[in-house]
């Protein structure tokens, strides 16, 4: 008697995408299993950019498979594909993205773009396309955090071509005035240039495009939230009880327009001193994972008071780039890959599928 495709599809359920959270089976990870003879050969797709993790899911699966009675050999491919979600009902997606993630906080100084900055550099070192939109107006520090310089090239003159760092695409108005001109906008201007920076640039093929807002809940996140479609949002917090109040007003305000919460990132949870080692929790303990257990949304990491990402971040070369192996860029590795695993759950988007309806007079 033969190997079945149930035996295999048995075996792989024992298997957990470390991830998701998954078997490769439930998860619809597991495609193409053919069987021929003694050999196998099946393909591992995962939904999120998971450079890291590709290696030991592919010896994981090929070890169990091995354990069946009769199989000699075992053929695993695992690889990603990045696909369009939906976002708010009613909002067009941009030509050459398919996901935007806004990152948000309730209130300033929290670290919302060194995480934002952090985050796009760790999906793209797991293999994603990645850009970064600098929705900051008054205050844009994404050009300093990348290190790039100089003004975005126009091929039509109509559009604007994004920018460069460390491989990912990125725009932002600091790169169309001068560092220290004060942007002494009204709401409505401010607004428009956000629309502008978003609709006027020319992406390459993007999987994500990172937001990175401003604090608050304003005019730029209500734009965001009624005209940019966005698949979903990251909540940046500190544990601090006022921090913690301040990112459950920016929470509700995503619930209240329809955009999804993809989870909360804790900043600055705790200091290890350079000098002795103490550890101490300075703004706070368990802040974000009492916020995330109230709301029932994923708490996708915390990450420490360290003198090296701020050091890191404003050389320009941010930790993820600066010390890729190191452990504070591994948390953001692990925040990105779950990130992407969450919008992978979330519906796709089929508005490619349907075909426009032309009516003419005939």
């Amino acid at each position: 008697m033969g190997i079945s495709t149930e035996q295999i599809q048995n075996a792989l359920r024992e298997l957990i995408d470390p991830v998701t959270n998954e078997n490769f089976v439930d998860g619809k990870s597991a495609k193409n299993i053919k069987i021929e003879g003694a050999d196998i050969s099946l393909e591992i797709v995962l939904g999120y950019p998971g450079k890291s993790v590709t290696e030991s899911i592919r010896k994981q699966v090929i070890a169990r498979l091995k354990k069946i009675e009769g199989v000699q050999n075992v053929s695993a491919n695992v690889y990603s594909r990045i696909v369009s979600h939906s976002a708010q009902r009613g909002v067009k997606l941009v030509p050459g993205i398919k996901n935007i993630i806004a990152v948000a906080s309730g209130k300033g100084g929290v670290g919302k773009s060194t995480t934002a900055v952090n985050l796009a550099l760790a999906l793209a070192a797991e293999g994603a396309s990645v850009g970064m939109l600098d929705a900051d107006i008054y205050g844009p520090s994404q050009p300093m955090m990348l290190g790039i310089t100089g003004r975005p090239a126009s091929k039509d003159g109509k559009t604007m071509e994004p920018m460069e760092g460390h491989g990912i695409q990125a725009i932002s108005v600091g790169f169309l005035i001068d560092p220290e001109t004060p942007m002494v906008w009204r709401g409505p201007m401010v607004t428009q240039a956000l629309e502008q920076l978003l609709n006027e640039t020319n992406w390459h093929d993007l999987d994500y495009l990172i937001v990175d807002l401003p604090p608050g809940t304003g005019d730029i996140q209500l734009t965001l939230a009624q005209k940019v479609p966005v698949t979903g949002a990251v909540i940046v917090t500190t544990p601090q009880d006022i921090a913690l109040l301040d990112a459950r007003k920016g929470l509700k305000m995503f619930e209240k327009v329809g955009v999804p919460i993809i989870g909360i990132v804790e900043n600055m949870a705790m200091h290890v001193c350079t000098n002795c080692g103490h550890m101490e929790h300075i703004f706070g303990e368990g802040g974000g994972r009492k916020m995330a257990g109230d709301y029932n949304i994923e708490l996708l990491g915390s990450l420490p008071l360290d003198i090296r990402i701020r050091e890191m971040a404003d050389s320009g070369k941010p930790t993820v780039v600066s010390d890729p192996d190191g452990p504070i860029a591994s948390i953001y590795k692990d925040i990105a890959r779950k990130c992407a695993a969450k919008i992978a759950k979330q519906s796709q988007d089929r508005s490619a599928v349907f075909p426009k309806i032309v009516i003419q007079n005939t």
